[in-house]
This record gives C-alpha cells, sequence and structure tokens, in this order.
C-alpha cells in the first residue's frame, strides 16, 4: 500500500538546467566509481604495507560492496519519498568521511571497516545518480544520455588505476591518498549540485522504511560472504561451523523474504522483483556486476604480481577494457534512443561478455600482453552494452513514482552480484594460489613456514620465492575467469528471454500520467503537468490548431 502522495509546485527545468543538473550528476557518479577504481592498482601496496593477507585484500573490496548493496535499496526508497536532492548530498558527505578514515587507516582491519562505512556513501550515490536522471529525462531519450554515463564509467575506470598507481608510485604522495584523492572532487559535485540540480519535492504521509528486511537482508549476504571466506581454510566445507553458517544465511535470507511480503513499504518489492523484465534484468545485472568488480580488482592484482608491473604500468594496461566500455556504452546508446529498442543490444552485449571472459579464461602468467588485452576490450564491450541498459529497461516499465525503487532493485542485485562474484573469485585465487605456491616451495627444497605465502608485500620476499608467488598468481587468475564466464551464461539467457519493447517518449507511464493529471484537476481544479509528458501535449496542441 502506497501512502499519499503530493508534489510541490517546483517548475520544470529547462533543457540548459537538465545539461546543467546532468553534469553535477556525473561528477557524482565520477566520484563513487573512482572511489573503488582508484585503489585497484595501489591494492597490493596497500595490503603490502599494512601486512594484510589475500583475504584482507578481498575484503577491502567486498567491504565497500556489501554495504553499498545492503543500502542500495534503502537509499532508492526513500528517494521515492523524500528530496532526492538532499538525499543525494547526504550520500555526498558520508563518502567524504569514510574517505577520509579510510585514508587515515593504520592496519588491514581498520581500512576494512573505514570502506565499509565509505560504501554507505556509495550506494546512496550508484542508486540516487539514476534515480534523479530518470525524473528529468524520459526513457528513450536516456539511452543517449546512457552513453555519457558509460564515458563518465570508462574515464573514471581508466583513470582511477592509472591515478592510483602513480599516488603509490609517487614518494611524496603515498598510498593515503588514494582515498583522499576523492575529496575535492566529492565537495566540487556537492557545490555543483546545490546550484544546478532542481527536482520536484516529493512527500509521502505515514512513511514507512523497511529498516528490518534490509537489516536480514544484508546479514544473510553477510554471513554467506564470511562462510566463503574462511572455509576450507579455517575450517572444513563439512563441519559444524560450514552448517550454521550456511544455514544460519539461509534461515536469515529467508526471514527477509517472509518480511518483504508483509511489509507496507518493503525495501524490495516482491512485486516488482516478479515482474518478467525485472526478474530478467535482476539476472543480468548479477553477471554484470560480477564482470565490472571482478575484472578491475583481480586484473590490477594479475599485473602486479602475476606479470611484476607497477601500479602505474597496471592502471595503464587496463585501458583496452575501459575503452570497450566507452566505446560500446555511446554507440548503443544513440542507437537505442534512434530506433527505440533495447533488447537486441543487451543481448549481444551479454554474447560479448562470455566470449570476453572466456578468453580471459586462457591467460597465466607468461600469456600475451596482446591477447590479454584484447580479450579486456571484449569484456568491456560486453559491460558497456549491458550495464546501464539492463536498469533502462525496467525504468521503461514502471511509473515514475516508483522510478527510485525500481532503479535502486536493480542496482542492489548488481552491487550484490559483484560482493558475491569478488568474494567468491577471491576465495578460489586465494586457495590455488596458496596449494600451488605450497607445492612449487616444497619442489624447491624451500620450506614453506618461512616462504611468507599469506602476505601481499613481495618485495620483501627473496628472489627465487617472488618468481614462485607470481607464476602461481599469474597462473590461477585464468582460473577465475573461466569460472566468470559461465556464471556470464546466466546473462544471455536472461537477455535472450526479455521483452521486446519500444522505450516510451514519456517521463512517466501513459496511464499513470493521465491519473495524476485527473486527480490534481479534482484536487485544484487546474491542469496538472508535472508527470505528463509535454512533448506529447505540445504536439497534440499544434495538431488542434
Amino acid at each position: 500500500m502506497s501512502a499519499p502522495t503530493t508534489t510541490t509546485g517546483d517548475t520544470p527545468m529547462t533543457h540548459r538546467q537538465t545539461l546543467e543538473a546532468l553534469s553535477g550528476l556525473l561528477l557524482v557518479l565520477f566520484v563513487a566509481m573512482l572511489s573503488g577504481t582508484v585503489v585497484s592498482t595501489a591494492l597490493p601496496k596497500i595490503i603490502g604495507a599494512l601486512n594484510g593477507s589475500q583475504t584482507q585484500y578481498t575484503w577491502v573490496v567486498t567491504a565497500t560492496l556489501l554495504t553499498a548493496t545492503a543500502t542500495t535499496p534503502i537509499w532508492g526508497k526513500l528517494a521515492d519519498l523524500f528530496n532526492k536532492k538532499l538525499l543525494v548530498q547526504v550520500a555526498i558527505v558520508v563518502f567524504l568521511v569514510g574517505s577520509v578514515v579510510a585514508g587515515l587507516a593504520q592496519t588491514a582491519g581498520q581500512l576494512i571497516a573505514a570502506r565499509a562505512f565509505q560504501g554507505i556513501g556509495v550506494g546512496g550515490l550508484q542508486a540516487l545518480v539514476q534515480v534523479a536522471i530518470a525524473a528529468m529525462i524520459p526513457p528513450r531519450e536516456r539511452g543517449r544520455y546512457n552513453g555519457y554515463l558509460g564515458g563518465v564509467m570508462a574515464v573514471a575506470t581508466v583513470g582511477g588505476p592509472l591515478l592510483g598507481g602513480l599516488i603509490v608510485d609517487t614518494s611524496w604522495l603515498g598510498w593515503r591518498w588514494c582515498f583522499f584523492v576523492g575529496v575535492p572532487v566529492a565537495v566540487i559535485a556537492l557545490i555543483l549540485l546545490q546550484v544546478t540540480l532542481r527536482l520536484p519535492t516529493v512527500r509521502r504521509d505515514n512513511v514507512k522504511i523497511d529498516y528490518l528486511g534490509a537489516t536480514l537482508i544484508a546479514a544473510g549476504v553477510s554471513v554467506l560472504l564470511i562462510w566463503i571466506s574462511f572455509v576450507d581454510d579455517s575450517f572444513a566445507w563439512v563441519s559444524w561451523q560450514s552448517a550454521a553458517m550456511v544455514g544460519g544465511s539461509v534461515l536469515l535470507l529467508a526471514l527477509a523474504v517472509w518480511v518483504e511480503a508483509r511489509a507496507d513499504e518493503p525495501v524490495v518489492p516482491l512485486d516488482l522483483v516478479r515482474q518478467r523484465t525485472t526478474a530478467l534484468a535482476i539476472l543480468g545485472s548479477l553477471a554484470v556486476g560480477m564482470a565490472m568488480f571482478g575484472g578491475a580488482v583481480f586484473l590490477g592484482q594479475y599485473f602486479q604480481i602475476g606479470r611484476g608491473y607497477s601500479p602505474t604500468e597496471a592502471g595503464l594496461l587496463t585501458i583496452p577494457m575501459m575503452a570497450g566500455v566507452l566505446g560500446s556504452s555511446i554507440v548503443a546508446g544513440r542507437l537505442i534512443t534512434r530506433t527505440g529498442k533495447i533488447k537486441p543490444y543487451i543481448l549481444v552485449g551479454a554474447v560479448v561478455l562470455v566470449a570476453g571472459f572466456a578468453l580471459l579464461g586462457t591467460i597465466d602468467h607468461e600469456t600475451s600482453l596482446v591477447l590479454v588485452g584484447a580479450a579486456m576490450f571484449i569484456v568491456g564491450v560486453g559491460v558497456g552494452m549491458t550495464m546501464q541498459n539492463l536498469v533502462l529497461a525496467v525504468q521503461n516499465t514502471v511509473s515514475l513514482k516508483d522510478i527510485g525503487v525500481a532503479s535502486s532493485t536493480v542496482a542492489f542485485f548488481r552491487s550484490l552480484g559483484g560482493t558475491i562474484g569478488v568474494s567468491v573469485l577471491g576465495a578460489v585465487l586465494a586457495r590455488r594460489v596458496t596449494e600451488q605456491i605450497t607445492t612449487d616451495l616444497a619442489a624447491a627444497g624451500i620450506p614453506t613456514s618461512g616462504g611468507g605465502t599469506g602476505s601481499l608485500n613481495i618485495d620483501a620476499m627473496p628472489a627465487v620465492v617472488q618468481q614462485i608467488v607470481r607464476a602461481a598468481y599469474g597462473d590461477a587468475t585464468g582460473h577465475i575467469f573461466l569460472i566468470s564466464a559461465a556464471i556470464a551464461v546466466v546473462g544471455v539467457l536472461a537477455a535472450a528471454l526479455l521483452k521486446p519493447v519500444t522505450l516510451r517518449t514519456s517521463l512517466d507511464l501513459p496511464d499513470a500520467a493521465t491519473s495524476a493529471a485527473v486527480a490534481a484537476d479534482a484536487v485544484d481544479g487546474a491542469p496538472a503537468f508535472d508527470q505528463v509528458d509535454v512533448d506529447a501535449v505540445a504536439k497534440e496542441t499544434s495538431a488542434r490548431r
């Protein structure tokens, strides 16, 4: 049951104002993405400096993704209830605080905790930017703007690793500036949005936020990820610890579904998830989430630890993937706006994504960089054609008043896919690397207790041990990308089952827009155009004349 909705009399934004506000929103998106990519090439150095392990390496990334995933649907629900502009600004402030605390961390544990707090802000930004854009631009036109979103994503993902590499390679800066560097950019975005962003304020009575559902979802996923990280290392697959953690996770998630089915304002509406387009977009987003996060995290580690390149060089070597994202998102976005069709581009992108992962699955510590670059480019093309367009497909099926929860639901499952993907792939990588290093050290006659196999501080190891560790990481990375390819096949199936539709040219669904106008006439005795397709009204008036 939805509470009554009233909209303030805010005047519609002009085209120029829309572009100005869009620039601020894109800057916000850039800041959110930069927080993850800037550390992708720097993490080996950061964890090495803090004497962290491979498990902690994974959790520096997973902690951010987990809290972002858990809070994304809450931010989306709040966007349907309160002022969107204020919520964006609050998310920026949370992100700023988390960035500063992360930069001041003294241990790997402190860094993981700070990154978890930072993820709360990231969750808000990744959901609210989509919501704000959807409130300004109709779905048909939004395809073109998705090209700009893809461009920002590509710049952040290319520039982030490069910037992170340069920071850790510059002695007078140090790795802490990987977290401080986003602070001034976020402040600029905060000021820019205050000046340029103008969105109608929506107020609803008897607001209810499903905190219990969100808590159960976060707890269930967290327990599952903790089990994945420690199973077969701290305890066996078949043990009371495994039974307790897996059983507890299943119980918590089952309770979450029960709560969501009965909540007045569910954080993840089950009726929306049951819709064909939304359900299939969720499946596709899980695969894309793994591609977006897993690729950036483990490729940076592959180039540095597996191949021996510096952080700056590792950032440069990831450019092919981002070039693929940038080019495909812009081209596909413009074609979608021109034709109004979206399914063909999502389907082709999903197939390309599987092909790219399969090719990456063949790499080892001696693979030609040309082949690695070609595989990364193909993966980038797949991500660029699918990621934003899956959100757009869902936004096209819901009314304007539900755009926040719909967008955040897809973003939630995309982040969940990335969280699970990074955690699972990181756990698999850690197991394979440990086994191979132990075997190779024993074959070389080196005691494993002195090999430092659990540390990522490669520079502190003897030359012979360094060579063994690098070969182990280089060879194991290909295996985890084969797993990614297998999971990405689910995205192909989901894309193939999507219903072919033509994107609407109105901000709201026609029926919803008509109902809103009729309701406004009944209450105020005057037309209401805040949720009606203004272009369609203008065309109709012109035809009558």
